[in-house]
């Protein structure tokens, strides 16, 4: 299994501003803006690090998900939530051939934590021998910052902070996420069965 960010979070989109604030950094000094490129780069690795540890897609954007078997020939979870649409389903052969599956043959199930792939008549399309299939949908809470839930916001902007104040460590200790990130991320994470099923 393949996933692939197709978009990508757009520089504007980021809280760079409500992160300095919560950094307490001083303002109203003609060089405010020089630290914008480093606050960036740690809120993202803040949020790539949240939607990791949770599956949940932050910001709105588009995915590219191969895969080269289904799980269950009826449905198929997929990789991280919220799932608001699915674009297209793709199949190809050995040979390098890809076809569109029709939309009417699949259907998504929306779920906040679980959304899956459906097939309509009772069984996903086929996936051809040695061939794969591409699933193409659009995951996130929304396009902006404040469509994410509140504790995730706040445990992003904890954990880019953390990177900051600790960002010339060399070596790891008492952990890679603080105590206060993982609280606030804990009813977000999968929840996984015995032999490796995830809900």
């Amino acid at each position: 299994m393949m996933l692939v960010e197709e978009t990508s979070v757009p520089t504007e989109a980021l809280p760079v501003q409500e992160f300095r604030d919560h950094l307490r950094l001083g303002s109203g000094f003609s060089d405010d803006t020089l630290q914008d490129s480093v606050l960036e780069s740690f809120l993202r690795a803040a949020i790539s690090a949240v939607e990791a540890r949770t599956g949940k897609v932050m910001f709105q954007q588009t995915f590219g998900w191969t895969v080269y078997g289904w799980r269950d020939g009826a449905a198929q979870g997929l990789p991280v939530a919220p799932v608001s649409e699915v674009v297209e389903v793709t199949l190809e052969d050995a040979q390098g051939a890809v076809v569109a599956v029709a939309s009417s043959a699949y259907r998504l199930v929306s779920d906040a934590h679980h959304p899956c792939l459906k097939g309509v008549s009772g069984a996903l399309p086929s996936i051809p021998r040695d061939g794969n299939a591409t699933v193409r949908f659009v995951s996130g809470y929304g396009a902006s910052w404040s469509d994410s839930p509140a504790d995730m916001r706040q445990a992003v902007l904890l954990l880019a902070a953390h990177y900051y104040e600790f960002r010339h460590e060399t070596t790891l200790c008492e952990g890679c996420m603080p105590f206060g990130v993982v609280s606030l991320l804990e009813r977000y994470r999968p929840i996984r069965l015995s032999a490796g099923a995830v809900l």
